[in-house]
């Protein structure tokens, strides 16, 4: 249970940070401080749960809080709490984890890639009927073909590290999208994209912000003169997408079960957090004695 309690410690020193400073800004309106019941499961808790169900792989919540939290480690959550009252408590994790992920996410080091996924909320066959995220959620269409829900977009460097994160509706633009992460100090050297994020407007305002948008071009287009450093590096940009599958197939940050937008959100966030922790991620080998400064295909 190293790992384990190497978790909770993680999870428990932010939370001796973070819930002071929270409390102190969760007011009512009219400034009336609302009253949070003490509950089983402590926040650092319920956080430690929701990371490790992404961390061991499980596909369904409840077979793990049932069979997994509540048969083999009663022991390390003697307080635990019924399935349906843990539901119940995820919303409260939800800005908890948005600010972890603040703590977690990776820094620039110059070599950044750009790209989004779509994050599907019910089956292309059920969106007449689908009621849970009516008004959230749009129609949107990927190289894979439509879907009803949202989209996540990640801005990684080449270590496979998160540097920023926006989730919108299936409909809205990736460029837009691009805009509103990428406009930070944080951010520098070359961006690199697919040809969806080609937009002169887009690569003015990233150059503004020291940042060189590279991408291949359209047929239409006429074709840039690509040093061998950009073009080597243009092969690899398949990491992100190696990125995807990690978060969508091994911590699950997309299914169709939903019921709560909160939860989506609790969901998304704890998938992307055990994605941070964990120690081996996808990465894009650079050797200095390499002419171009990456490892051969």
């Amino acid at each position: 249970m190293s790992d384990l309690t190497e978790l909770y410690c993680v999870m428990d020193d932010f939370c001796k940070e973070f819930e002071p400073q929270m409390d102190k800004r969760r007011l009512e309106s009219g400034g009336v401080g609302k009253r949070r019941r003490a509950t089983g499961l402590s926040l650092a808790e319920l956080m430690t749960v929701l990371v490790l169900f992404h961390q061991l792989r499980y596909r369904h919540f409840k077979s793990f809080y049932l069979h997994h939290v509540g048969v083999h480690l009663r022991g390390e959550f003697p307080r635990q709490v019924s399935y349906q009252r843990c539901v119940e408590l995820m919303p409260r994790a939800c800005e908890a984890l948005a600010a972890l992920f603040g703590c977690l996410k990776g820094q620039c080091t110059g070599i950044s890639f750009a790209d989004s996924t779509s994050l599907a909320v019910c089956e292309n066959l059920r969106i007449p009927r689908h009621k849970g995220f009516e008004g959230l959620a749009q129609r949107g269409k990927t190289s894979t073909g439509w879907f009803y829900g949202f989209k996540l977009h990640i801005v990684i460097n080449h270590l496979g590290e998160l540097l920023g994160m926006s989730v919108t509706a299936g409909n809205v633009d990736d460029r837009k999208a691009l805009r509103d992460m990428t406009v930070t100090p944080t951010l520098f050297g070359k961006l690199f994209a697919d040809k969806g994020y080609i937009a002169q407007w887009l690569t003015q305002l990233l150059n503004d912000n020291d940042t060189t948008l590279v991408t291949r071009v359209r047929k239409n287009m006429a074709q840039p003169q690509l040093d061998p450093f950009d073009e080597a590096v243009l092969k690899h940009r398949g990491l992100i997408e190696t990125v995807f599958d990690q978060l969508k197939n091994l911590s699950q940050i997309e299914h169709t079960r939903h019921r709560s937008v909160a939860n989506f959100a609790v969901n998304l966030l704890s998938g992307i957090i055990a994605y941070c922790l964990q120690p081996h991620k996808p990465s894009l080998p650079l050797f200095a004695n390499n002419p171009h400064g990456l490892a051969p295909l």
